[in-house]
């Protein structure tokens, strides 16, 4: 039997229908990927997954006592004291079971040749029960996902969780989950805050465990890299694709293009009809053409592909050129407190540049950030913005975008002169629509926020533009909008995504 079985499965808010028709099939290995725009229902699809809600329409078929890890089972650390018994909860019964089978063994030892053959079979009945469950693996299993995920495993035995940074509580999160006896893992943006090492280590666990996944992700390499089906939630229902990530790609602008032709071609039959009716509806051939407007009638017009409505339009226009030399930097050094972050470096940023600054978390990449623009001073050394730089800056937390305020003020705030209709303009090209222009930021998804953090940033008119992680919280298909965005500035951004090299002229370290 399959581990988990969806058909036709459907989730209605009152009269608004989040998806229907949802229908996919998951095998013991597969590797899915859940992709679709913010809003589209992927959170909601997983709750239907682990029972945590039932389908208005449709069935959910789980196999008999499958075994489901999700990261939200592993945040809170429960009276796990260190940081390898919290990543070793998952297997909380399995070493409860291991230490039984050393009390009993010494009970036995003690026993001498008084020792019961009920002593006997009952330790033997406990350890293979141990060892069916993959109690001698455990412990080399969370050492291993420590690891990979950045922590020593010898100093996780008596590192107190309590010491923890929030990047590092997120990764031992993560780490719980993974090193847990499952079936099935559901992965929601597992890449957020992970470094270039973890996220490329995370890619070849999957790849290589013999659980199913169930992955969101709005990092198009990692998910090119990891899953091998997609479901893709669009509209109001959902398609599976067979393949990885760029296969996915290839069929859907396919099935589109064929989807196109198919509602072109019915266009021009039904528009040769209903010219045939209107010349002979009144004339000779009248009953016939009555007939055929019968028939029309009852024919089922096909629903062209859904387009692009709610993915943003991003472009940047520099107010002025600049100067040739944008930022400069002498022997310039970072820290905090005694930690040194960045040792005296010494470099020019000039019009043009395309910079990837990177490395791994906790390096002092925002830091170093708020530091070149003058947002905290320097540890030593010097940097200087040159007098023409106009610099628009989407901070990693998001905090430009005032949570109090509505979206239309947060635009007409900062465009006093702007009509209604310029201001509701400017929010619909980043997918807002409507009343959605008066509600707070407070009550955004991160996604939400995001989308406006950057038409906050069009409006700066920069020829210095700095991102500081700005995927993190953006759907695929909003990433792939902002990529497409070619700015007539400089930029320099500040990305862990894994992805983000790559768009980079070049690199810093």
């Amino acid at each position: 039997m399959s581990l988990l079985s969806v058909s036709a499965a459907a989730v209605r808010f009152g009269h608004t229908t989040l998806f229907e028709r949802v229908t996919f099939l998951v095998e013991r290995g597969d590797r899915w990927g859940i992709v679709g725009r913010n809003g589209s229902g992927k959170t909601t699809l997983m709750e239907l997954v682990q029972g945590l809600r039932e389908p208005d329409d449709g069935t959910i078929a789980r196999a008999s006592g499958l075994r489901i890890a999700v990261m939200d089972q592993y945040r809170d650390f429960g009276n796990a004291e260190t940081v390898w018994a919290a990543a070793a909860r998952g297997f909380s019964e399995l070493f409860a079971l291991e230490q039984a089978l050393h009390r009993q063994l010494a009970a036995m030892s003690a026993a001498g040749e008084a020792v019961t053959q009920q002593m006997l079979d009952r330790y033997a009945d406990d350890q293979e029960r141990f060892e069916r469950a993959g109690g001698y693996e455990a412990t080399a299993r969370v050492d291993a996902v420590l690891a990979g995920l950045g922590f020593d495993p010898e100093v996780a035995r008596t590192r107190d969780v309590a010491t923890l940074s929030g990047g590092e509580r997120g990764r031992l999160s993560l780490a719980g989950q993974l090193a847990a006896p499952a079936d099935l893992l559901i992965l929601d943006e597992p890449t957020n805050h992970l470094d270039l090492a973890t996220a490329r280590w995370l890619e070849g666990y999957l790849r290589e465990i013999d659980e199913a996944v169930l992955l969101i992700s709005h990092d198009r390499a990692f998910l090119g890299a990891v899953v091998d089906h997609v479901l893709h939630l669009e509209g109001t229902t959902a398609t599976a694709y067979t393949g990885g990530y760029d296969a996915f790609v290839r069929q859907r602008a396919e099935r589109r293009a064929a989807q196109e032709r198919a509602v072109r071609k019915q266009e021009a039959k039904l528009a040769a009809e209903e010219d045939y009716i209107r010349r002979n509806i009144a004339g000779g051939n009248s009953a016939q053409a009555k007939g055929r407007r019968r028939r029309l009638a009852r024919v089922e017009r096909l629903s062209p592909p859904p387009g692009a409505e709610g993915v943003m339009a991003v472009a940047f226009e520099a107010a002025s050129r600049g100067g040739d030399q944008l930022l400069v930097a002498d022997r310039l050094r970072v820290a905090i407190g005694e930690r040194e972050l960045v040792a005296p470096w010494s470099g020019t940023l000039r019009r043009g540049d395309v910079v990837g600054l990177i490395g791994h978390n906790g390096a002092g990449k925002s830091t170093f950030l708020a530091t070149v623009l003058g947002l905290r001073p320097a540890d030593g050394g010097q940097v200087r913005l040159m007098p023409s730089v106009q610099v628009a800056y989407y901070r990693q937390d998001l905090g430009d975008v005032d949570p109090a305020e509505s979206l239309y003020d947060l635009i007409a705030h900062r465009r006093a002169t702007w009509t209604r209709g310029q201001v509701q303009g400017h929010l619909g090209r980043f997918g807002f629509s409507g009343d959605e222009v008066l509600r707070r930021a407070g009550t955004l998804s991160g996604g939400e926020r995001a989308r406006v953090a950057l038409a906050l940033m069009m409006l700066e008119h920069a020829n210095l533009l700095v991102f500081d992680e700005p995927t993190n919280h953006l759907d695929v298909e909003s990433i792939e909008a902002s990529r497409a965005a070619r700015p007539r500035s400089t930029r320099r951004a500040a990305a862990g995504s894994p992805s983000a090299p790559a768009r980079a002229g070049r690199a810093s370290r």
